[in-house]
C-alpha cells in the first residue's frame, strides 16, 4: 500500500513527462480510486463523459478522440501522450483504437482490470459493451489483471491482452484494482505507465 501525499500537494511535471488521459469505467472513478489521485497529484487529465451510468460505447468514444484532438493542438503537444484506463475504459481504448485516425497521437496505454463482457452477469445497461473489440492495439499497452477481480472471473484478460497485441502483467489478489484494493497512490502503477515509453 502507498501513502497519500498530503492535501494540496501537487507533482510539478517535467517538460520529458508524459501527458497522460485518464479514462475511469463505468460509474467513473470515486474518491481513493487511483486514478483520481493521479488527477489530483500529477494533474492527469480526466476523460468526462456525458453518461457514466448508462454508456453508449459511440459516446465515449467521441468523447476520447476529441481530448486526443485537444491535445494535440494544446500547449502540452510536444510531450508524449499515454492512456490509463481501467475496467471499462479499456474496452474503450480498444474500440476507438480501432476506428480512430488519430490513434498515431497516442504513445501506449496502461490497461488496469479489463471486464469479461461475456460474463453472464454483464450488467443490462451496457449493451453497446457486450462485445468486445478484439483487434491488436497500434501503439504499445500493457494489460494488468487480478486474480480475484469479480467482473473477469474466467481471467479473460491474458485473452484480451493477446488480441490487443500488448503485454500481460497478473497482480495477483488485487480485486477489482480499484479503490477498495487499497492501492493509494499507487507508484507502481505509474511505473508501469511511464515504462510504455522505454524504447522511445
Amino acid at each position: 500500500m502507498s501513502v497519500l501525499p498530503h492535501a494540496g500537494v501537487r507533482h510539478s511535471p517535467l517538460p520529458t513527462d508524459p501527458a497522460v488521459l485518464l479514462l475511469p469505467g463505468w460509474q467513473n472513478s470515486g474518491e481513493g480510486h487511483w486514478q483520481t489521485l493521479w488527477e489530483g497529484y500529477f494533474g492527469d487529465r480526466r476523460v468526462d463523459q456525458h453518461d457514466w451510468m448508462t454508456p453508449r460505447r459511440g459516446d465515449w468514444m467521441t468523447q476520447l478522440e476529441e481530448a486526443v484532438l485537444a491535445h494535440a493542438a494544446g500547449p502540452e503537444a510536444a510531450r508524449p501522450l499515454l492512456l490509463a484506463a481501467h475496467s471499462l475504459g479499456c474496452h474503450l481504448v480498444a474500440a476507438w483504437a480501432a476506428h480512430s485516425q488519430n490513434a498515431a497521437r497516442v504513445s501506449g496505454a496502461l490497461l488496469v482490470a479489463p471486464p469479461d463482457t461475456e460474463q453472464d452477469d454483464w450488467p443490462t445497461v451496457l449493451p453497446s459493451w457486450r462485445e468486445p473489440v478484439r483487434q491488436a492495439l497500434p501503439f504499445p499497452a500493457l494489460v494488468l489483471s487480478s486474480t480475484d477481480d469479480p467482473y473477469d472471473r474466467a481471467g479473460r484478460a491474458a485473452l484480451l491482452a493477446t488480441a490487443w497485441g500488448a503485454t500481460h502483467l497478473s497482480l495477483g489478489r488485487r480485486g477489482h484494482v480499484n479503490a477498495d484494493s487499497g492501492l493509494g497512490l499507487w507508484p507502481q502503477g505509474r511505473a508501469y505507465l511511464r515504462s510504455l515509453l522505454d524504447g522511445q
